[in-house]
């Protein structure tokens, strides 16, 4: 089978999985308090690629066959990454209009209710991943490491610095700091609980941690580079944002062709880190090349 058609097939089913247990686990749009249930429905099923619990499917796969045990704590991962999105989104931080294709969460439902949606999509998240079926010592590791992952010493502390980074010159090392935190910490940790899950050894949680932080990154330098040459039909958002509200961004610091250099490079050493993985790593050797070539 051709890589791209097995990857698109792959991230089909996974999505479909995460969808149905997300489904369940939010409240009907009809339960009240009406709006906030609407909010929360509406951001989490507005699109999207599903990346970071695909990761966390594919990983545990790789060790373990049933992905169903996992599903409960991809979802959670999807739900607080959808969290940062509805938070990042409101005027106070980059005033987004549009996200996945549709009007914002704010643009719909109001500052105050987008808000609380994101509090509550975050703290949810919490919850479903209690409810994997999996050792109780396990599930409060996840819930431990998320928290601080997430906190103040990864997303959120990323995202901080990028607030207080804007319209100002910044050297390499604030850049890397920024995106390490507030978009690598969370792929990376997608992945380390796939492996962990499925009860993979020391060597290959090492081999994997690595792979995550180089295409966490990648993922991102791509993202910078589509909102200068992507399309509104692409991406989904309105392209030329980052610049104009003056963001932190790799092809404003390093520039257009060195940022495709740098996707490039580190790309190529992330198909290689996963080498010793084998045949069971495929599926993540795809994925790095599809993320180097997103549109959207």
């Amino acid at each position: 089978m051709d890589r791209k058609l097995l990857l698109k097939r792959d991230m089909k089913e996974k999505q479909e999985l995460v969808n149905i247990i997300l489904d369940r686990f939010l409240p009907r749009k009809d339960e009240y308090p009406k709006d906030l249930h609407k909010a929360m429905r509406y951001s989490v099923f507005a699109g999207g690629k599903r990346l970071r619990p695909y990761l966390t499917m594919t990983t545990f796969e790789m060790f373990h066959p049933d992905i169903e045990i996992i599903t409960p704590v991809a979802a959670g991962i999807e739900m607080i990454h959808t969290y940062s999105l509805v938070h990042d989104d409101l005027p106070d931080i980059d005033d987004a209009d549009m996200r996945r294709g549709k009007k914002s969460c704010h643009s719909v439902f109001g500052e105050g209710v987008a808000l609380l949606a994101g509090d509550a999509l975050l703290l949810s998240a919490f919850e479903l991943i209690t409810l994997a079926e999996l050792e109780a010592k396990l599930k409060v590791q996840f819930v431990h490491e998320l928290a601080k992952e997430v906190g103040i010493k990864g997303l959120i502390a990323g995202q901080m610095v990028d607030i207080e980074s804007e319209g100002k010159k910044v050297d390499k090392k604030t850049l890397n700091y920024i995106h390490e935190n507030k978009t690598a910490r969370l792929i990376n940790l997608s992945i380390r609980f796939g492996a962990l899950a499925g009860e993979a050894e020391e060597e290959d949680l090492k081999i994997l941690d690595e792979y995550g932080k180089l295409i966490g990154l990648v993922f991102q330098i791509v993202d910078d580079l589509l909102d200068i040459e992507g399309t509104q039909e692409e991406t989904g958002k309105t392209p030329g944002r980052d610049a104009e509200n003056a963001k932190v961004t790799f092809p404003a610091v390093y520039g257009i062709a060195e940022s495709h250099k740098k996707a490039e490079e580190l790309t190529e050493k992330a198909r290689e880190i996963i080498v010793p993985l084998g045949e069971k790593a495929l599926k993540l050797d795809i994925l790095a090349e599809y993320l180097l070539g997103r549109k959207e």
